[in-house]
């Protein structure tokens, strides 16, 4: 999923997906893992209704509706291509309301040689933040080139993940049975500068339990394995007064073996959001060229 977060609010779920070198099952590098899975990503859209869950009384949200559209088409030889979007209507205790709209478009090569991104976060219809760029990868470090808000180039380290990197890493896991994945992400969300801390667990492979034959959204998913993942998003450097890290937000959802994600819970720690499958197209899977 698109990392997602809510920026003074939305800045592009992950669903998006810590440390500087990224270890699995405490041997094995996140990017070597991510680049050398075999699995297949199905292209598809995705909507998803957006509702409030828990809150706390201190959350100032009275209500809170959406929907979110995540596209994914592209595969292992040409590149991954991503458009999302994500309306979503806030109420607060003294009757107001905001209206927060998150799109980003991104293209991943092959070996996440490179990561392009356009990314627009709209409150009330009025463009609050915007980055694009690209980052590259180079031997030692990936390199950053952004067009907005501003032009600069910025270093990375190498280890850092892109989002489609990210994903085949968590299958690659999920398959092997490791539980629990760390690994530094980069979407370019929040200017386009912000490396993300992460941390993923993974719980058990379970068939779905949805039928083939019914008219719910998610019926092209029956018969599929899927995990329940929870990934945690951190801000380094954001310690708090005893030196420790506490999650922006967490994102849960069950993931398909063919990359589709359902089930969404994103929890802000004094609310939630409940992501329910509105619909679901599975694309013809094309392959690689012969």
């Amino acid at each position: 999923m698109q990392r997602i977060l809510m920026s003074g609010s939305l800045a592009g779920p992950a669903f998006a997906i810590i440390v500087t070198t990224c270890l699995v099952s405490g041997t094995a590098s996140g990017a070597t893992v991510g680049k050398s899975a075999g699995y297949k990503l199905v292209p598809h859209q995705a909507v998803y209704d957006m509702k409030l869950g828990e809150k706390e009384d201190n959350s100032g949200i009275s209500g809170l509706s959406g929907r979110m559209v995540y596209e994914f088409t592209g595969n292992a030889c040409e590149g991954y291509s991503v458009n999302f979007r994500f309306v979503t209507r806030f109420q607060n205790a003294d009757g107001g309301s905001q209206v927060t709209d998150l799109q980003t478009t991104s293209f991943e090569e092959p070996q996440a040689e490179s990561y392009q991104f356009l990314s627009k976060t709209f409150v009330d219809q009025e463009l609050v933040e915007e980055s694009k760029g690209k980052a590259t990868a180079g031997t030692q470090t990936k390199t950053i080139n952004l067009k907005a808000p501003s032009e600069k180039s910025l270093e990375i380290g190498h280890e850092v993940l892109f989002p489609t990197e990210h994903l085949l890493t968590i299958l690659e896991s999920a398959e092997n049975g490791v539980p629990f994945i760390s690994a530094d992400i980069y979407d370019g969300a929040e200017s386009g500068e912000k490396v993300y801390a992460t941390t993923t667990v993974i719980g058990s492979k379970t068939v779905s339990p949805v039928k083939a034959d019914t008219e719910d959204p998610d019926a092209p998913l029956a018969g599929l394995n899927y995990w329940p993942v929870t990934v945690a998003y951190f801000d380094p450097g954001a310690e708090d007064a005893t030196g420790e890290l506490t999650p922006v937000y967490q994102l849960s959802f069950w993931l398909f073996q063919n990359g589709v994600s359902g089930h969404l819970t994103l929890d802000y720690g004094d609310f939630t959001i409940k992501g329910k499958m509105a619909a679901l197209e599975l694309h013809e899977d094309t392959g690689c060229p012969q």
